[in-house]
């Protein structure tokens, strides 16, 4: 590698997760273009603070990739752009197989055409489906219980076949739940419709939410309620770039869990919740949703062993001080 380093493309860099991983890697010395098309993604965040380029379209438009693959000397991809909402999956299949599978395989297409062969995917812990054993290894069965989780599946499944028929070399991630924001506090967790727990609670303190509502009490679990494991995004961040630079000294395709490896409850988080922001965060109890696991906590030993992952924030203080911080003044 020279000692200039090379430009990376990150889909879907407006986004959540895109845009600490954006930040993480401009921090580490790389150029970085972001591709989204903005209709989930924050334009501000990506212009004033992360302050990297912004292309403005879908990867679904094979003209605008190849466009992009011809004017800049992009050496790996980092793809983000994948609709998430596990709900909306349900109801709306067809747009999550258009927009995650479909427009994936544009994107690998086009990148293969331009001699470009490494490409780390942010895929997800849902492939697994129920819990069989805890923690989740990579070798857990995959059982996805929702469209969303089928097309991440998916994805996995041809990365593995475009390996054995292009030589194409990728790193997925296989997510727990993503949390937190930059300690900066610039920078952090903005969905429309919101649907995450650390973030809802965050938006109750502030007002913004009359409640917060727990799915069930009746797990077995210490407290009856579901455990999660929750990981920092900026160390999630952190490992896709470890999960490049693995890539770019000649590293094989491989998946790995992200994961603290360790869970909290849902009522831990909220009491954390209350005792990092000092506000009362009224919680009302209603019914299991459909398809939620008791437990999901992953092992994490694989992707510290290969990469040399060390997760720096996995205290769930300051996962939720710092996503505090950033929506005190997003929405304060």
């Amino acid at each position: 590698m020279s000692t200039e380093q090379p430009t990376i493309l990150v889909t879907g860099g407006a986004g959540y997760i895109g845009s600490h991983a954006s930040l993480a890697l401009k921090k580490a010395g790389y150029r970085v273009i972001v591709l989204d098309n903005l209709s989930y993604g924050h334009r501000e965040l990506i212009e004033q603070v992360v302050e990297v380029d912004l292309v403005i379209g879908d990867t679904s438009d094979r003209a605008l990739l190849d466009k992009l693959f011809t004017t800049h000397n992009i050496a790996a991809v980092m793809h983000f752009a994948a609709y998430i909402a596990v709900g909306e999956s349900v109801k709306e299949p067809g747009k999550y197989y258009r927009n995650n599978v479909s427009s994936t395989l544009t994107l690998l297409e086009a990148m293969l055409a331009h001699g470009i062969d490494k490409f780390v995917f942010s895929s997800t812990c849902a492939v697994y489906g129920m819990p069989q054993e805890i923690p989740m290894t990579e070798a857990h069965p995959h059982s996805p219980l929702s469209p969303y989780a089928a097309s991440k599946d998916m994805v996995e499944r041809i990365l593995s076949d475009f390996d054995i028929a292009r030589g194409l070399k990728s790193v997925a991630f296989r997510y727990f739940n993503a949390s937190g924001a930059d300690p900066s506090g610039t920078l952090g967790e903005d969905h429309a419709p919101e649907t995450h727990l650390i973030p809802l609670a965050l938006l109750t303190a502030l007002g913004k939410r009359k409640t917060l509502y727990i799915f069930g009490t009746d797990y077995d679990t210490p407290d009856g309620t579901a455990v999660r494991d929750y990981i920092h995004v900026s160390d999630l961040a952190d490992a896709h770039v470890l999960g490049l630079e693995y890539l770019l000294s000649g590293g094989e395709s491989q998946v790995f869990n992200l994961g603290n490896g360790n869970g909290f409850s849902v009522k831990a988080v909220i009491e954390t919740a209350r005792q990092v922001t000092g506000k009362d965060i009224p919680a009302e109890i209603t019914d299991r949703r459909s398809g939620d696991a008791p437990i999901l906590v992953g092992s994490s030993d694989k992707v510290r062993r290969i990469l040399g992952w060390n997760p720096q924030y996995a205290d769930l203080n300051k996962i939720i001080g710092d996503a505090w911080r950033w929506h005190q003044q997003r929405h304060g």
